[in-house]
């Protein structure tokens, strides 16, 4: 019998140890950022594309450019319309002041008629002058008189007609000036602006080809902050809470474990079938729920690698 006691000890050991992983976690799962596919805004010639896989960008930076010299002409012959406009308009400033030194004129002849109307009269009664000479001076006033009315009408017929005429012509000005600011906004977006701080993770376009609007031109992520997604059973739920702090376990070697500190930002509320990727504490369960945990990133995590966490210090 003593023969045997070491084997068996031995077979409960390599046992222990084999599960030892399956007891140390409560859950696994994998790691996995949010990424952002950055595509073109505008449709044309990729003039520079200053990226590389594995560049950490600044948000805010620019990256490339879209050839803008069909928009830059395209906004010259809109600017050229809009100038042929302004020239097709009349201004009324000169001729209404020519009518108004009309006005003054016949004014002054007016007011001359009426005076010399009034000396008129005083001779009329010292018998001084004729009939005649009071008739030819009032038919003077009234002349002068329809020729005030008749220049002050013509100052307001060429008012209107002449803003008639330009605000036909101008009425084309506001759809234009949208144009120009149209086109000045799609120039901007011929600047290819990284959305994000974070590392290039793929690069799907070069230098000189030709892309179109919403056509990806690379995918990037922060991966200062990584998410591992893990499935936990119905009997864990009340084990986790949001913002609550957990253990991250990283495979390190083969017997050893990089330990990180997670914090839980995600509680599905609503149960899933299991992965056939993700193994649980419980391999009978049909139904698991997703849970999402931050960890900040050493540089060690990487997307797609595989993690298990534990819900509590002693657990």
């Amino acid at each position: 019998m003593k023969i045997y006691v070491p084997l068996c000890f031995s077979l409960v050991m390599l046992f222990a140890s084999c599960n030892f992983p399956e007891k140390l976690s409560d859950a696994s799962g994998t790691f996995e950022a949010d990424e952002v596919i950055v595509s073109s805004e505008v449709a044309g010639k990729i003039v520079e594309l200053k990226i590389e896989e594995g560049d950490l960008l600044q948000k805010g930076s620019i990256v490339g450019m879209i050839d803008s010299i069909p928009l830059q002409l395209q906004k010259a012959q809109v600017e050229a319309t809009i100038g042929a406009l302004r020239q097709k308009t009349m201004d009324v400033k000169p001729q209404v002041k020519l009518l108004k030194d009309q006005s003054k004129i016949l004014n002054t002849q007016l007011n001359n008629a009426l005076h010399e109307r009034g000396r008129i009269e005083n001779l009329i009664r010292a018998d001084a002058a004729t009939t005649k000479q009071l008739d030819d001076i009032n038919l003077q006033i009234n002349v002068l008189k329809q020729q005030i009315i008749a220049n002050n009408q013509q100052i307001k017929v060429q008012e209107t007609v002449t803003g008639t005429q330009n605000n036909a012509i101008l009425s084309e000005y506001k759809p234009l000036s949208q144009s120009v600011a149209q086109i000045n906004d799609q120039l901007k977006r011929t600047l290819i602006v990284n959305p994000i701080q974070g590392t290039v993770l793929t690069k799907y376009a070069m230098a000189g080809e030709v892309t179109s609007a919403g056509k990806a031109l690379y995918r990037i992520a922060d991966l200062s902050v990584i998410t591992l997604r893990a499935y936990i059973t119905e009997t864990q739920l009340a084990q986790i809470k949001i913002n609550q702090k957990v253990t991250v376990l990283v495979d390190s070697t083969s017997d050893s474990y990089r330990k990180y500190t997670g914090v839980i930002s995600m509680i599905s509320d609503k149960a899933e079938f299991t992965p056939k990727t993700i193994q649980t504490k419980d391999e009978r369960a049909n139904l698991v729920y997703a849970i999402k945990i931050r960890v900040k990133n050493n540089g060690l995590l990487k997307i797609g690698m595989y993690g298990e966490v534990k819900f509590k210090s002693g657990s």
